[in-house]
């Protein structure tokens, strides 16, 4: 019986080059996409998959994402005596329960799998989720409440995978499907940004559903692309050793908001699927692009 998986990892310690000089202040997880900053809405996917504990490998300057989850005190009186109970129930969703979170630094930026090996201590021989904030997932149910759901089904280790096109494979780990069971497949292997003949056209992106000897795999801290210690590297390891690794064809629609353009389109996206404004959002765009039609 595969044990239920109740514990995420978030890799944090990223310093957010891409958005410079915004990021100089404040940590890339904490901008906010409409009204939500990502990391908020990677802890509500995780919630809905019934993850309890979260831990977040942070860095230093990440104390403004640390302070996000703290009980407000006086914004809550405030809120409470002024009779905005609307408010006050947006500001709960951000409040954690104590011992809901362990934080762990991670002085050296040596990649993913370094990242999750840091956290090694609090997983000790469970399965695990890792979930990255810049990847943002629309969907329905939550993408790792779908992954969560197949594991139990599968055991072993699974990535949340799509289809891009073959000249972007290089930018992603991409399988090598053994066998195609539709919205799940299962891998032979993996390989970390191919530079040439990717193996297929399926991405992993930033949802894991990993075993506890993913962990020992990292132990031996080797180098692979970039000269990081590359996660795709520990998981590719689990299918050498003879465990399971699936892909699931996650329903979803996935945004790259650790780029701009990605970040901006999540924003249209999330924005037009909001009741409160959708119509006069929509609107707005209409006439945007109608200017601009004009103006060719």
């Amino acid at each position: 019986m595969t044990r239920k998986v109740t514990k995420a990892i978030f890799p944090v310690a990223g310093l957010g080059t891409r958005f410079l000089p915004a990021t100089k202040s404040i940590p890339k997880e904490i901008m906010t996409l409409v009204d939500r900053p990502l990391i908020q809405y990677a802890i509500d996917e995780a919630r809905a998959a019934g993850i309890t504990e979260f831990i977040f490998v942070t860095s230093r300057g990440k104390g403004a994402l640390e302070d996000y989850f703290d009980h407000s005190h006086e914004l809550e009186n405030h809120l409470r005596k002024t009779g905005k109970k609307d408010l006050l129930e947006v500001l709960r969703q951000t409040n954690m329960e104590s011992g809901a979170i362990a934080y762990i630094r991670q002085h050296k930026a040596m990649g993913l799998g370094h990242a999750v090996w840091c956290a090694r201590r609090l997983i000790h021989d469970e399965p695990f989720a890792v979930v990255l904030t810049d990847d943002v997932v629309m969907g329905e149910p939550p993408c790792l409440q779908q992954m969560i759901e197949a594991h139990a089904e599968t055991g072993g280790s699974m990535v949340a995978t799509m289809e891009v096109p073959l000249e972007k494979t290089r930018s992603y780990g991409i399988l090598d499907v053994s066998e195609d069971m539709g919205a799940i497949v299962r891998a032979r292997g993996m390989v970390e940004k191919p530079e040439s003949n990717p193996p297929s056209n399926l991405a992993v992106i930033g949802r894991y559903v990993l075993a506890p000897t993913v962990l020992q795999n990292l132990n031996k801290l080797k180098e692979g692309a970039g000269g990081e210690i590359q996660l795709t590297d520990a998981i590719a390891d689990e299918i050498r050793e003879g465990r399971d690794v699936f892909g699931l064809r996650f329903r979803g629609q996935r945004y790259d908001c650790g780029s701009k353009a990605g970040f901006l389109q999540a924003t249209v996206a999330f924005g037009l699927a909001r009741d409160d404004l959708k119509d006069e959002f929509a609107e707005y765009l209409a006439d945007v692009m109608a200017m601009r039609k004009a103006a060719e």
